[in-house]
């Protein structure tokens, strides 16, 4: 597949080498990353593989973690700038955006969620104001995400592995979830006396209701792809290393429909009348249970930050 610009698009672009997608798929070519009107540091941040796909107008990024494959100060800082580049670069009068995919390089997880060693050493500091912080700041990226960064596009979720914790919360904020039948999704801070707070009480009780929110929240169960498509979370079901081309032909199909889906989003989005402010006194909550956990408590956290790590290396 190329992304060759043309030349009233672009400048001059030397051929530069193509980036695998995944395995097995066919890669995409990343000239237009030269396009002059993308910000540079799109094409640069740490730990997200960004590029643009100007014949379908997608912005492809994918999570590529250093460590475990988690939210952590570092990873926030990338989603951070990514969003600032995006508005810069793309939008009416620049270059046209119509979907946005979110993957992740991670082999079989999508994302671990908060970065637990993090919260552990903040809880035994007894640092509400950095617990807070970083609350926050997931809050404002998932909020914003929400939003569609106030352009006319569709953001689609693609998860090939486990969407765990922050990772599930994170993806409930894009308009759609394409997900390979082996992926899975779970909250399982109950497990530690915690509950998710980035987004699931409040994007979950609009999406599926409070009781089948509540379900979700304190179950501490594993969901598979089919279950999530069977509540309506999952859009579209693809077979295991079958999610580009699925993401792919979901956008496909969506081409036609766009401005209609975009609009549609948008109404819902109305409809749930979720302000910034409710997921920030959540998160507050969560702040101040993270305090109240018992050094047991943080025993679990730690063994599931070292389940994490091993998970890491091993791939």
């Amino acid at each position: 597949m190329s992304s060759r610009l043309d030349s009233t698009q672009a400048g001059e672009a030397s051929e530069t080498p193509a980036i695998p997608l995944g395995e097995g798929e066919e890669p995409l070519v990343t000239e237009s990353r030269r396009h002059a009107a993308i910000p540079e540091g799109l094409f640069n941040l740490h730990e997200l593989d960004v590029f643009y796909e100007d014949d379908t107008q997608t912005l492809w990024t994918y999570m590529n973690p250093a460590g475990r494959p988690s939210f952590t100060p570092r990873m926030l800082s990338d989603f951070e700038n990514w969003q600032v580049y995006i508005e810069q670069g793309f939008g009416p009068e620049k270059v046209p955006l119509r979907f946005l995919v979110l993957g992740s390089r991670a082999p079989g997880v999508f994302c671990f969620g908060g970065d637990l060693d993090l919260f552990q050493r903040l809880i035994r500091e007894r640092d509400r104001e950095a617990l807070v912080r970083y609350g926050h700041r997931c809050c404002k990226i998932l909020h914003r995400n929400m939003a569609s960064l106030d352009l006319p596009m569709l953001t689609v979720g693609l998860v090939q592995g486990a969407a765990l914790g922050g990772g599930f919360e994170a993806l409930l904020s894009f308009d759609y979830i394409v997900a390979e039948r082996g992926a899975t999704f779970g909250l399982p801070e109950i497990m530690f006396g915690l509950f998710p707070g980035m987004g699931a009480h409040a994007l979950l009780s609009r999406k599926l209701g409070g009781a089948m929110a509540d379900r979700l929240i304190v179950s501490n169960e594993t969901y598979t792809a089919e279950q999530m498509y069977d509540m309506g979370l999952v859009h579209k079901l693809a077979e295991n290393g079958e999610g580009l081309s699925a993401c792919r032909d979901f956008i496909k199909k969506s081409e036609r429909r766009h401005a209609g889906l975009v609009n549609a989003r948008r109404a819902m989005k109305v409809a749930w009348d979720l302000e910034l402010a409710e997921l920030n006194r959540i998160t507050e909550l969560w702040a101040d249970s993270a305090l109240q956990l018992r050094e047991q408590d943080l025993k679990v956290m730690g063994r599931l930050v070292a389940a994490q790590a091993r998970l890491a290396r091993a791939a």
